[in-house]
Parts: structure tokens; sequence; C-alpha cells
């Protein structure tokens, strides 16, 4: 923190599970109208998380209800991101708990991205909807470095899942293993993995097994952010969707379930929701105070 900056209340949740243990904890300042950028990257990297969440005041122009529009910001222990799903989840459940369940808006780098918030029985829910995703293809040279760093054989890929990269907001190699043992055994080289998504401008690489139809078990090495493994990670399962639907691997409606954080002992459940005719993703899960 800058000398002369106050320090701002920096709230913990965690996204995508209503038990504190669970999921994917982000950091989230309410008021960080007073921080500047070295401020909310120091504040990131002493929590940790693979990611923060810093709200201002919105833009001008940006519509929305009343008192429930806001700018916000995402800094990891190592850099800025375009757009981060599980903090924009724990953000707005934290205002909920403030300012009551319903529609919010987010003015995100990425662009605007809506939020609504709902409880039912106890449990609070969030639901994100993308900005305009795109998918497109990776080089043999790239996807073969991606897989040496890896340490993943072509062989243990799906064959039925084409690597490709897609962006709902951020950018995410999708790689598909053929079997669940080969996507419990992560133990990857951090630097050359790091290398190759910064010259791709990658935020993670969204490595996924499919158990049936609609559900799927997902982890995503997060080097770039300094952090192994992100345990649950919004923006690349709005990502997924955009890629499983654009190749036809989905329906054009339909649900899914991704289960992640599962082999990182924070358990974490993420609903993806494609509608035809619109080509935004939606994001959905729990969340809870932690502490």
């Amino acid at each position: 923190m800058t000398t002369n900056a106050p320090r701002s209340e920096v709230l913990r949740y965690t996204a995508f599970s209503s038990d504190p243990e669970g999921g994917n904890p982000a950091g989230v300042v309410l008021d960080a109208s007073a921080l500047d950028d070295g401020d909310m990257l120091a504040v990131a990297a002493e929590l940790g998380y693979s990611e923060s969440a810093f709200l201002t005041a919105p833009p001008e122009g940006l519509d929305g209800p009343e008192g429930r529009v806001f700018t916000i910001r995402y800094f990891s222990p190592k850099a800025e991101v375009p757009f981060c799903g599980h903090a924009t989840v724990a953000a707005a459940i934290a205002l909920a708990e403030r300012i009551g369940p319903g529609e919010l808006v987010f003015s995100t780098p990425a662009g605007t991205v809506p939020v609504a918030v709902t409880e039912e029985g106890g449990t609070v829910r969030a639901t994100l909807t993308s900005v305009e995703p795109h998918i497109e293809e990776i080089s043999d040279a790239d996807l073969a470095e991606a897989l040496a760093a890896l340490d993943w054989p072509a062989d243990d890929l799906d064959p039925a899942f084409p690597p490709r990269i897609a962006f709902a907001g951020a950018r995410h190699l999708v790689l598909a293993a053929a079997t669940r043992a080969r996507l419990a055994e992560l133990s990857y080289d951090f630097a050359r993995l790091e290398a190759l998504m910064h010259r791709l401008d990658l935020t993670t690489v969204q490595l996924v097994w499919r158990e049936s139809a609609g559900v799927f078990h997902v982890r995503d090495p997060f080097p770039v952010g300094g952090v192994v493994e992100d345990p649950a990670t919004g923006a690349a399962a709005a990502a997924f969707g955009a890629y499983a639907r654009e190749l036809g691997l989905v329906a054009e409606d339909a649900v899914l379930t991704l289960h992640q954080g599962e082999d990182l002992g924070r358990p974490g459940e993420l609903t993806v929701t494609l509608r035809a005719g619109d080509p935004r993703i939606r994001v959905s899960g729990a969340g809870a105070r932690i502490g």
C-alpha cells in the first residue's frame, strides 16, 4: 500500500460454493475509490487469492438500476486481468448482503457484465452474463508447447474435443482429457507454461473431462496470475460454454454443470447456461462470506 492511501475494507468471499471451505476465494473491496493501481495490486498480493475485485463509481452513461451500477477491476497477485468470473460472483453476493438481491450491472475492462442475485432457502446465488464470446484455433506448434509444459502426451487428449482458444471476457486454452485420471494428475512446468500463456495472452488453461452429456470436471492452471491452480473459474466456464456450443458438442439451449476444485480440496460447482439466439453465456453459482 502507498503511504498516503487509506486502507479500504477488504472482504473475503468464496464463489461457486455455499461452504466457505469450498469454491474459489476472492478479495472484495466495495469502495476502492481511494486506491490506485499499485494499492489494488498490493491488496491482491497480500491476500494471495487468484483474484480480488475492486469497485468504484460507474462510468457516465452506463444504464442500470439506481445504486446498483459499478465499475469493477480485477487483480491477481501479479497483474490486473480483464475479467474474472468468481470475483464478479463474490462481489455481487457481497453487495446483495448490503443492498439486497436483484439486478446489478458491472462495467469491466472486458465490457458490460450484468449480474442477477437471488436468495432461496438461505443460499445466495449470482448469475453473470458474459460479453459476446468467440473461439479461435491454436497452432500445432503452440499446442505442442502447451502439452510439453503440462507433461501431457497428445494421446491423452479426448479427440472429440479439439483444442481451441476460447474468449468470453478473457482468453483460455481449452484442452480435454480422455480420462478423469489424466485430469487428476496435474504437475506442470510453471515457468514454461507461464511463458506460453503470456505470448498467447491467455488467462488460464481450461482442462476438462466429460463425465456425461452435460456434466464436466475442470481444472485451471493459472501461472500468469502467480497461482498454480485456480479453484473455480467463472470466466473459463463462460469461455468453455461458448467453445462447446460453437463446436456442436452441446445443444444451443443447454445447461452444463462444471465441477471444479475437487482435486484441491475446495469443491465447487458452476452452472453454465446457453440460450439459443443469444451468443452470451450465463454462469451461476452460490457464494458465502469467509470468516
